[in-house]
């Protein structure tokens, strides 16, 4: 068993638990987070990539918009890199009521949302394939961010301040003594090893899974209500601008460009269990339905990828228990000496990726509060590690380092335009990480052959670098295919058919991988 000491422990690497970690560490606490799976494995990886200006909330939860607004920018000027400063429209399709528009408008001032209305054939300029005939158009800030990218430049900024990082590190008790936490127990996925943890806090930001914290350690059940949410990426930008419907918020009425895609989304509904989140093949229909009003003849472009996300929701007294589309999006910190007379622990729920700074920030000067200490949180004035000011990403940025390279670094993905050398350069920092760990922070296989091409390419590379053996690489390999299916047989129709079928003769007519050599344990 491997015992390690720390003054608090943090639960949950998405993003509010990394910026936990390093708003923490920051502050000169020895800090450890734990997490089952990988960084950004859960819902800060599956959502859609809007970095909020505030106006989806203007009229329904202003506090929320207003918390948005102000975080856009601190995220902007911290983590550049992560972020496209794309901008946003709000229009009124034929479908809609141009009413709302003035509450929309009224509902930003109050706020303190930037917000403009600007004539429709302006922005039919600046986005020429939206509907003809919207009625009304309002630009805003809103922005696209790469939540991988901002996970793990947050979690490199907690590591130079000395916190530690252990993903695959599953919680199996939080320890305590009396009526106060003493330690956590964690069980390494990767080696089986057992982990002992002894500190005086624990600050519990799983996110969905936050429920399952509280009950290991003692207390009474969390209200936090799983969201969940489909979302579908088409294969190429239909346009550059973050594209919401000026409507109350309702399904499928944003178009966020991101990276080389834009993605639909999103449902909302109630799930049990945010481990297994179906995509059911008529919420997809109703995306693409969505994706019509905004843009006609959305539905002629190709679907490549659908997946599903959990919104970590706390349960609203005002709204009914299945009605996650309006519970509130604010946070919520729960102090469990208070609730349940246990002291060291708090959990933190609701919020918005945007807003995942401001969530360490509270969580963490509620921890103070508690320990009667204060410090001053510093998270929104240093860069983190591996940005430029003001240098924000460009969807051409890896075409241009390409051109610097690309006489001697082989192009392993030619859709994402990964080369040889990121993929080594990775592998040898993460030796033991899956090809999914590898994609979530290089985006192989994320392109328009999801994989087809560039799987099998990256299970020759790690084989050849020695990372592991013939029938480790094999399961790799046939476990990333798997995980790449799970989005696409809910969008089976059309070209997508076709390339499927085009990937399938490659992978099993060809490579024939469900014959080749399987390890003793296979990849799960």
């Amino acid at each position: 068993m491997r015992k390690l000491r720390a003054d608090v422990v943090v639960v949950g690497g998405g993003s509010t638990g990394v910026g936990v970690v390093r708003d923490a560490a920051m502050r000169g606490y020895k800090a450890i987070l734990v997490d089952r799976a990988d960084l950004a494995q859960g819902t800060s990886g599956r959502f859609h990539g809007l970095l909020h200006s505030g106006g989806r909330y203007v009229v329904s939860d202003p506090e929320s918009a207003t918390e948005c607004a102000e975080e856009n920018a601190i995220v902007t000027r911290i983590q550049p890199h992560a972020v496209e400063t794309t901008g946003g429209l709000f229009v009124v399709t034929p479908h809609d009521d141009p009413a709302f528009g003035d509450q929309f408008l009224a509902g930003a001032l109050k706020a303190k949302v930037p917000a403009r209305e600007i004539d429709p054939a302006l922005a039919l300029a600046r986005e020429p394939r939206l509907n003809p005939g919207i009625l009304r158009a309002f630009e805003v800030e809103d922005g696209t961010v790469d939540g991988w990218q901002l996970v793990w430049s947050a979690a490199a900024s907690a590591q130079a301040y000395g916190a530690e990082i252990l993903s695959y590190h599953e919680v199996v008790a939080v320890e305590r003594t009396g009526e106060a936490v003493t330690g956590v127990r964690c069980l390494n996925r990767k080696t089986g090893e057992d982990v002992t943890i002894e500190c005086g806090f624990v600050l519990n930001c799983a996110g969905p899974w936050a429920g399952r914290i509280a009950n290991a350690a003692g207390c009474q059940p969390v209200d936090v209500v799983p969201g969940r949410g489909i979302m579908v990426a088409m294969a190429h930008r239909l346009v550059n601008t973050v594209v919401n419907r000026c409507i109350y918020p309702a399904d499928g009425d944003i178009l966020v460009p991101i990276h080389t895609v834009c993605v639909i989304g999103t449902t909302d509904h109630p799930t049990t269990d945010p481990d297994h989140l179906e995509i059911p093949r008529e919420e997809v229909q109703q995306m693409l339905d969505a994706g019509e009003e905004l843009i006609p003849g959305f539905r002629d472009a190709r679907a490549v990828h659908a997946w599903a996300g959990a919104r970590p929701l706390i349960k609203d007294k005002h709204v009914a228990a299945t009605d996650t589309r309006h519970m509130s999006r604010g946070m919520s910190v729960i102090d469990h000496r208070e609730r349940d007379g246990l002291s060291g622990l708090l959990t933190i729920g609701g919020g918005k990726l945007t807003t995942y700074r401001l969530m360490a920030e509270h969580i963490v000067n509620a921890m103070e509060e508690q320990l009667g200490v204060s410090h001053p949180c510093r998270t929104a004035d240093e860069i983190c590690p591996g940005n430029v000011p003001g240098k924000t990403y460009l969807i051409t940025d890896r075409l241009h380092e390409r051109e610097e390279d690309r006489l001697s670094d082989q192009i392993i993905c030619e859709c994402e335009l990964m080369s040889r050398s990121m993929f080594i350069d990775l592998l040898e920092k993460f030796p033991q990480a899956s090809f999914d760990d590898l994609r979530r922070q290089l985006r192989v296989g994320m392109g328009p052959c999801q994989g087809g091409f560039c799987s099998s390419r990256i299970a020759g590379l790690t084989f050849e670098e020695g990372a592991v053996d013939i029938e480790r690489a094999t399961g790799l390999l046939r476990l990333f295919l798997e995980n790449r299916w799970i989005g696409l047989w809910p969008i089976l129709s059309g070209d997508q058919v076709r390339q499927a079928a085009l990937d399938d003769w490659i992978i099993q007519g060809i490579l024939d991988v469900d014959h080749l050599p399987h390890p003793a344990k296979e990849e799960i």
